[in-house]
Protein backbone atom coordinates (compact mmCIF):
# COMPACT_ATOMS: atom_id res chain seq x y z
CA UNK A 1 0.00 0.00 0.00
CA UNK A 2 1.22 3.49 -0.87
CA UNK A 3 1.70 6.67 1.14
CA UNK A 4 -0.38 9.33 -0.22
CA UNK A 5 -1.31 13.10 -0.08
CA UNK A 6 -4.40 14.20 -1.29
CA UNK A 7 -4.81 17.98 -2.63
CA UNK A 8 -8.14 19.64 -3.43
CA UNK A 9 -11.07 17.12 -1.95
CA UNK A 10 -14.28 18.81 -3.82
CA UNK A 11 -16.66 17.52 -5.87
CA UNK A 12 -14.32 15.07 -7.78
CA UNK A 13 -11.51 15.00 -5.69
CA UNK A 14 -13.35 13.80 -2.32
CA UNK A 15 -14.44 10.69 -3.74
CA UNK A 16 -11.18 9.76 -5.59
CA UNK A 17 -9.47 10.02 -1.84
CA UNK A 18 -11.59 8.38 -0.11
CA UNK A 19 -11.25 5.14 -2.51
CA UNK A 20 -7.42 5.63 -2.13
CA UNK A 21 -8.20 5.32 1.78
CA UNK A 22 -10.78 2.15 1.19
CA UNK A 23 -8.56 0.25 -1.07
CA UNK A 24 -6.06 0.72 2.25
CA UNK A 25 -3.62 3.19 0.93
CA UNK A 26 -2.51 5.67 3.75
CA UNK A 27 -3.98 9.42 2.87
CA UNK A 28 -3.21 12.27 4.35
CA UNK A 29 -5.62 15.09 2.74
CA UNK A 30 -5.49 19.09 2.14
CA UNK A 31 -8.43 21.56 1.23
CA UNK A 32 -8.64 25.30 1.45
CA UNK A 33 -11.65 25.16 2.97
CA UNK A 34 -12.01 22.97 6.48
CA UNK A 35 -15.40 23.01 6.10
CA UNK A 36 -14.84 20.31 3.14
CA UNK A 37 -12.06 18.69 4.65
CA UNK A 38 -15.12 17.88 7.69
CA UNK A 39 -17.61 16.52 4.87
CA UNK A 40 -15.11 14.54 3.54
CA UNK A 41 -14.13 12.57 7.02
CA UNK A 42 -17.97 12.61 7.66
CA UNK A 43 -18.66 10.86 4.73
CA UNK A 44 -16.41 7.97 5.85
CA UNK A 45 -12.97 9.76 4.55
CA UNK A 46 -10.11 7.66 6.17
CA UNK A 47 -7.25 9.56 6.19
CA UNK A 48 -5.84 12.65 8.17
CA UNK A 49 -6.51 16.32 7.60
CA UNK A 50 -3.31 18.61 7.10
CA UNK A 51 -3.40 22.28 7.74
CA UNK A 52 -0.98 23.33 4.81
CA UNK A 53 -0.38 21.42 1.30
CA UNK A 54 2.99 21.35 2.24
CA UNK A 55 2.47 19.54 5.43
CA UNK A 56 0.35 16.91 3.89
CA UNK A 57 3.19 15.41 1.14
CA UNK A 58 5.56 15.08 4.45
CA UNK A 59 6.36 11.16 3.80
CA UNK A 60 4.31 10.85 0.92
CA UNK A 61 5.14 8.86 -2.04
CA UNK A 62 2.34 9.98 -4.14
CA UNK A 63 1.09 13.34 -4.34
CA UNK A 64 -2.40 13.82 -6.12
CA UNK A 65 -3.76 16.92 -6.94
CA UNK A 66 -7.75 17.81 -7.94
CA UNK A 67 -8.07 21.78 -8.09
CA UNK A 68 -9.80 24.19 -10.32
CA UNK A 69 -7.54 25.80 -13.00
CA UNK A 70 -4.32 26.31 -13.80
CA UNK A 71 -3.30 29.38 -11.44
CA UNK A 72 -5.05 27.24 -8.44
CA UNK A 73 -2.73 24.45 -9.50
CA UNK A 74 0.35 27.03 -9.81
CA UNK A 75 -0.13 28.29 -6.36
CA UNK A 76 -0.56 25.10 -4.69
CA UNK A 77 2.69 23.60 -6.76
CA UNK A 78 4.43 26.59 -5.46
CA UNK A 79 3.47 25.81 -1.56
CA UNK A 80 4.85 22.38 -2.00
CA UNK A 81 7.76 22.37 -4.27
CA UNK A 82 9.99 23.07 -1.59
CA UNK A 83 9.11 20.07 0.32
CA UNK A 84 9.53 17.55 -2.81
CA UNK A 85 11.67 15.09 -2.55
CA UNK A 86 13.58 12.60 -4.49
CA UNK A 87 11.40 9.71 -6.08
CA UNK A 88 8.43 11.39 -5.36
CA UNK A 89 5.53 11.40 -8.10
CA UNK A 90 3.30 14.19 -8.38
CA UNK A 91 -0.15 13.33 -10.07
CA UNK A 92 -2.01 16.57 -11.12
CA UNK A 93 -5.49 15.19 -12.16
CA UNK A 94 -6.38 19.11 -12.72
CA UNK A 95 -7.86 20.01 -16.08
CA UNK A 96 -5.42 22.72 -16.78
CA UNK A 97 -3.03 23.56 -20.00
CA UNK A 98 -0.54 21.29 -21.32
CA UNK A 99 1.90 24.19 -20.73
CA UNK A 100 1.35 24.49 -17.31
CA UNK A 101 2.15 20.74 -17.12
CA UNK A 102 5.07 21.01 -19.12
CA UNK A 103 6.58 23.61 -16.49
CA UNK A 104 6.06 21.76 -13.21
CA UNK A 105 7.56 19.01 -14.54
CA UNK A 106 10.33 20.50 -15.66
CA UNK A 107 10.43 21.60 -11.58
CA UNK A 108 9.81 18.36 -10.38
CA UNK A 109 12.90 16.85 -12.58
CA UNK A 110 15.08 19.88 -10.56
CA UNK A 111 13.72 17.92 -7.53
CA UNK A 112 14.60 14.61 -9.02
CA UNK A 113 10.94 13.78 -8.34
CA UNK A 114 8.08 13.13 -11.44
CA UNK A 115 4.80 14.96 -12.33
CA UNK A 116 2.06 13.30 -14.23
CA UNK A 117 -0.74 15.41 -15.81
CA UNK A 118 -3.48 13.06 -15.25
CA UNK A 119 -7.37 14.82 -16.22
CA UNK A 120 -9.99 12.50 -15.94
CA UNK A 121 -13.52 11.46 -17.07
CA UNK A 122 -16.34 10.59 -15.91
CA UNK A 123 -17.53 13.55 -14.17
CA UNK A 124 -19.08 13.11 -10.06
CA UNK A 125 -20.47 9.79 -10.92
CA UNK A 126 -17.48 8.13 -12.19
CA UNK A 127 -15.63 9.91 -9.41
CA UNK A 128 -18.09 8.45 -6.74
CA UNK A 129 -18.31 4.99 -8.42
CA UNK A 130 -14.52 4.63 -8.92
CA UNK A 131 -14.88 4.37 -12.83
CA UNK A 132 -12.98 7.33 -14.25
CA UNK A 133 -11.53 7.06 -17.19
CA UNK A 134 -7.67 8.93 -16.77
CA UNK A 135 -5.53 10.12 -19.68
CA UNK A 136 -2.04 10.65 -18.60
CA UNK A 137 0.49 12.49 -19.56
CA UNK A 138 4.33 12.21 -18.35
CA UNK A 139 7.35 10.06 -17.79
CA UNK A 140 6.59 5.91 -18.40
CA UNK A 141 8.45 4.93 -15.22
CA UNK A 142 6.18 7.21 -13.20
CA UNK A 143 3.24 6.22 -15.02
CA UNK A 144 4.12 2.46 -14.17
CA UNK A 145 4.56 2.96 -10.35
CA UNK A 146 1.35 5.71 -10.32
CA UNK A 147 -0.80 3.16 -12.09
CA UNK A 148 -1.54 0.36 -9.12
CA UNK A 149 -2.55 3.31 -7.16
CA UNK A 150 -4.87 5.40 -9.43
CA UNK A 151 -6.94 1.88 -10.11
CA UNK A 152 -8.46 3.02 -6.60
CA UNK A 153 -11.16 5.22 -8.44
CA UNK A 154 -10.55 4.00 -12.65
CA UNK A 155 -11.74 1.72 -15.07
CA UNK A 156 -9.26 2.84 -17.90
CA UNK A 157 -5.88 4.63 -17.37
CA UNK A 158 -4.02 5.66 -20.72
CA UNK A 159 -0.26 6.85 -20.88
CA UNK A 160 -0.78 9.32 -24.03
CA UNK A 161 3.01 10.24 -24.00
CA UNK A 162 5.46 13.03 -22.49
CA UNK A 163 4.19 15.79 -20.04
CA UNK A 164 1.40 18.02 -21.16
CA UNK A 165 -0.40 15.21 -23.68
CA UNK A 166 -2.99 13.63 -21.13
CA UNK A 167 -4.11 17.74 -21.15
CA UNK A 168 -4.50 17.30 -24.87
CA UNK A 169 -5.92 14.44 -24.70
CA UNK A 170 -8.43 16.13 -22.18
CA UNK A 171 -9.56 18.82 -24.66
CA UNK A 172 -10.04 16.17 -27.25
CA UNK A 173 -12.64 14.63 -24.52
CA UNK A 174 -14.32 18.12 -24.14
CA UNK A 175 -14.72 18.80 -27.94
CA UNK A 176 -16.00 15.60 -28.67
CA UNK A 177 -18.90 15.85 -25.23
CA UNK A 178 -19.36 19.89 -26.73
CA UNK A 179 -20.51 18.69 -30.13
CA UNK A 180 -22.48 15.28 -28.69
CA UNK A 181 -24.85 17.58 -26.45
CA UNK A 182 -25.83 20.28 -29.30
CA UNK A 183 -26.17 17.19 -31.34
CA UNK A 184 -28.73 15.72 -28.70
CA UNK A 185 -30.35 19.19 -27.70
CA UNK A 186 -31.12 19.79 -30.83
CA UNK A 187 -32.53 16.43 -31.93
CA UNK A 188 -34.45 16.89 -28.65
CA UNK A 189 -35.74 20.58 -29.26
CA UNK A 190 -36.50 19.53 -32.96
CA UNK A 191 -38.37 16.58 -31.76
CA UNK A 192 -40.72 18.09 -29.55
CA UNK A 193 -41.36 21.04 -31.74
CA UNK A 194 -42.70 18.47 -34.08
CA UNK A 195 -44.95 17.13 -31.70
CA UNK A 196 -43.24 14.13 -31.83
CA UNK A 197 -43.22 11.75 -28.59
CA UNK A 198 -39.33 11.96 -27.01
CA UNK A 199 -39.34 8.94 -25.17
CA UNK A 200 -40.51 7.04 -28.68
CA UNK A 201 -37.95 9.15 -30.65
CA UNK A 202 -35.31 8.02 -28.35
CA UNK A 203 -36.14 4.43 -28.03
CA UNK A 204 -36.28 4.06 -32.23
CA UNK A 205 -32.34 5.55 -32.42
CA UNK A 206 -30.99 4.91 -29.34
CA UNK A 207 -29.65 1.47 -30.73
CA UNK A 208 -28.22 2.42 -33.67
CA UNK A 209 -25.73 5.28 -35.02
CA UNK A 210 -27.30 7.88 -32.61
CA UNK A 211 -26.72 6.34 -29.47
CA UNK A 212 -24.23 7.93 -26.96
CA UNK A 213 -23.70 8.43 -23.37
CA UNK A 214 -25.34 11.53 -23.57
CA UNK A 215 -28.26 9.81 -25.17
CA UNK A 216 -28.73 6.95 -22.78
CA UNK A 217 -28.05 9.07 -19.49
CA UNK A 218 -29.40 12.46 -20.13
CA UNK A 219 -32.01 12.70 -22.32
CA UNK A 220 -35.04 12.18 -19.91
CA UNK A 221 -33.63 15.11 -17.79
CA UNK A 222 -32.92 17.30 -20.51
CA UNK A 223 -37.09 16.84 -21.67
CA UNK A 224 -37.74 17.49 -18.49
CA UNK A 225 -35.85 20.51 -18.16
CA UNK A 226 -33.35 19.14 -15.17
CA UNK A 227 -30.24 20.10 -15.15
CA UNK A 228 -28.24 19.33 -11.21
CA UNK A 229 -26.94 16.13 -12.43
CA UNK A 230 -23.51 16.41 -13.59
CA UNK A 231 -20.66 18.63 -14.33
CA UNK A 232 -21.33 22.24 -14.01
CA UNK A 233 -21.38 24.52 -17.61
CA UNK A 234 -18.95 27.63 -15.90
CA UNK A 235 -16.49 24.35 -15.73
CA UNK A 236 -17.23 23.42 -19.10
CA UNK A 237 -16.17 26.66 -20.32
CA UNK A 238 -13.46 26.83 -18.27
CA UNK A 239 -12.19 23.63 -20.68
CA UNK A 240 -13.13 24.31 -23.55
CA UNK A 241 -11.09 27.88 -23.25
CA UNK A 242 -8.19 25.65 -22.69
CA UNK A 243 -9.22 23.83 -25.40
CA UNK A 244 -9.51 26.72 -27.93
CA UNK A 245 -6.11 28.32 -26.77
CA UNK A 246 -4.44 25.25 -27.44
CA UNK A 247 -6.33 24.96 -31.26
CA UNK A 248 -5.53 28.37 -31.63
CA UNK A 249 -1.65 27.67 -30.59
CA UNK A 250 -1.81 24.40 -32.75
CA UNK A 251 -3.13 25.44 -36.00
CA UNK A 252 -5.97 23.47 -35.36
CA UNK A 253 -9.81 24.57 -36.60
CA UNK A 254 -12.28 23.66 -34.31
CA UNK A 255 -15.26 25.89 -35.57
CA UNK A 256 -17.98 23.95 -33.73
CA UNK A 257 -16.06 24.02 -30.50
CA UNK A 258 -16.09 27.74 -30.40
CA UNK A 259 -19.67 27.93 -31.06
CA UNK A 260 -20.46 25.36 -28.64
CA UNK A 261 -18.77 27.27 -26.65
CA UNK A 262 -20.71 30.83 -26.93
CA UNK A 263 -23.95 28.63 -26.72
CA UNK A 264 -22.82 27.81 -23.08
CA UNK A 265 -22.17 31.76 -22.63
CA UNK A 266 -25.97 31.89 -23.63
CA UNK A 267 -26.70 29.41 -20.80
CA UNK A 268 -24.26 31.76 -18.20
CA UNK A 269 -26.15 34.69 -19.21
CA UNK A 270 -29.52 32.75 -18.40
CA UNK A 271 -27.89 32.33 -14.80
CA UNK A 272 -27.26 28.96 -15.92
CA UNK A 273 -23.59 28.30 -14.78
CA UNK A 274 -24.11 25.64 -12.23
CA UNK A 275 -26.32 23.71 -14.54
CA UNK A 276 -24.86 20.72 -15.67
CA UNK A 277 -23.99 20.57 -19.47
CA UNK A 278 -26.55 18.89 -21.08
CA UNK A 279 -28.54 22.55 -20.12
CA UNK A 280 -27.83 23.65 -23.96
CA UNK A 281 -31.38 22.23 -24.31
CA UNK A 282 -32.16 25.15 -22.13
CA UNK A 283 -30.98 27.89 -25.07
CA UNK A 284 -32.73 26.65 -27.60
CA UNK A 285 -36.38 26.17 -26.13
CA UNK A 286 -35.83 29.41 -25.03
CA UNK A 287 -34.69 30.95 -28.11
CA UNK A 288 -38.10 29.63 -29.91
Amino acid sequence: MANCAFLGIGVMGGPMARHLGDKGHEVRVWNRSAAKTAQWTAKGGKGKAANAPEDAIAGAEFVFMCLGDDPDVDEVFRHIEPALKAGMVVVDHTTGSADLARRLSSRCENKRASFLDAPVSGGQAGAESGQLAVMVGGDGEAVGRAEPVMRAYSKQITHMGDAGTGQLAKSVNQICIAGVVQGLAEGLHFARKNGLDEAKVIEAISKGAAQSWQMENRWKTMVDGKFDFGFAVDWMRKDLRIALDAARRSGASTPLTALVDQFYADVQAEGGGRWDTSSLISRLNRKS
